[in-house]
């Protein structure tokens, strides 16, 4: 099996080619990546590119169609990947996560390439509700971010046919440790306050919904759909991607790492505005579908995890939220030091 990975060299990407090297003997990897995050190593002694057979160098919004050769699954990950990010470059998230994803899987259908995977979200949900959001729910994006993975969905479902099927894994918000570890996730940044710290604060008034998803997991995820049969799901399937038992309230995952790690403080903003970016999710047609890749993490063993990655890496840089951990500062930095340009193009 040949499977080609876009924006392989992020958070994501090195713990899905671990994963997938391990349950797929004989697997060929070709990882597709900008290298904006490529130096942003952590806990790992060794470029985590060594699972990947062959790792090229380049632009997804100049993907050269002469790599999907051979390929049987692709797995998009290449992305403007939050909201911070989405915020200053709207206009290139839309360009990356959505036109270029639609080029993409176009060129991929017209070479023969039987499983097409798309990194969602769960963010396309928006405002929160008094239930869960499922998949046929009402969408409310209200980022940019979001926004691009609704538009991507919505041009990738007419592609899908007989040959060519499609898996939208709409992913609840990302967690756990990585070689490429981002600190402005939400769980992660609470780990890493509490290791570096010994301090959470919570900015907002705390009462914001957020499903969760152990990054791990979201591979088990990947794993299943690079497979998938359109007997399952059908040809295209857009599906929420997490478990019930991880819909938590930002301040009851806060409360959880002071539990967990000792001697902890926790301040709350009460008299902070709402924070409109909420929303509970289901994710039982997941567990239907997907029985055996269902995820095995628990907030919980995330907690422990990170803290014990960050121990290891002695990490105690308090200001972490300027760091190289903080994907937005990354590329600011570049482009201080006229590495990249506005269109967030390297600068040869």
């Amino acid at each position: 099996m040949k499977v080609l990975i876009t924006g392989n060299m992020g958070y994501i990407g090195p713990v899905l080619a671990q994963h997938l090297k391990a349950t797929h003997p004989g697997i060929e990897i070709v990882g597709y990546d900008m290298g904006y995050f490529a130096n942003c190593i952590t806990g790992s002694e060794y470029l985590p590119e060594i699972a990947i057979d062959q790792q090229m160098f380049g632009d997804i919004r100049t993907f050269p169609e002469n790599l999907l050769e051979g390929v049987d699954a692709v797995i998009n990950l290449a992305a403007i990947s939050n909201d911070p990010m989405g915020k200053k470059f709207e206009e290139i998230t839309l360009d990356v996560n959505y036109r270029a994803c639609i080029r993409l899987a176009k060129m991929a259908k017209d070479a023969g390439v039987k499983n097409f995977v798309f990194a969602s979200s769960c963010s396309m949900y928006g405002a929160a509700d008094d239930y869960a959001k499922k998949e046929d729910s009402s969408l409310n994006p209200l980022t940019a971010y979001a926004r691009s993975k609704v538009y991507a969905e919505q041009e990738l479902e007419p592609l899908a046919d007989d040959g060519f099927t499609v898996t939208c894994l709409r992913f609840a918000t990302a967690c756990g440790f990585s070689p490429r570890l981002r600190l402005d996730l939400v769980l992660n940044d609470f780990v890493a306050g509490a290791v570096a710290e010994k301090k959470l604060t919570i900015l907002s008034d705390g009462t914001p919904w957020r499903a969760m998803v152990h990054v791990k997991d979201m591979s088990r995820a990947m794993d299943w759909a690079i497979e998938r049969q359109s007997e399952v799901g059908g040809k295209f399937l857009a599906v929420n991607i997490g478990t019930n038992e991880w819909n938590h309230q930002v301040k009851t995952m806060a409360e959880a790492v002071t539990k967990l790690i000792s001697g902890v403080t926790l301040s709350i903003n009460k008299d902070a505005p709402a924070d409109k970016r909420s929303y509970k999710v289901n994710f039982d047609l997941f567990e239907s579908l997907a029985p055996n890749h269902q995820p095995q993490f628990t907030l919980e063993k995330s907690i422990k995890e990170l803290e014990a990655g960050l121990r290891l890496m002695e990490f105690s840089d308090t200001s972490f939220r300027n760091s190289k951990l903080i994907r937005l500062t990354v590329l600011n930095n570049f482009q201080e030091k006229d590495l990249l340009n506005d269109s967030l193009e390297w600068i040869k």
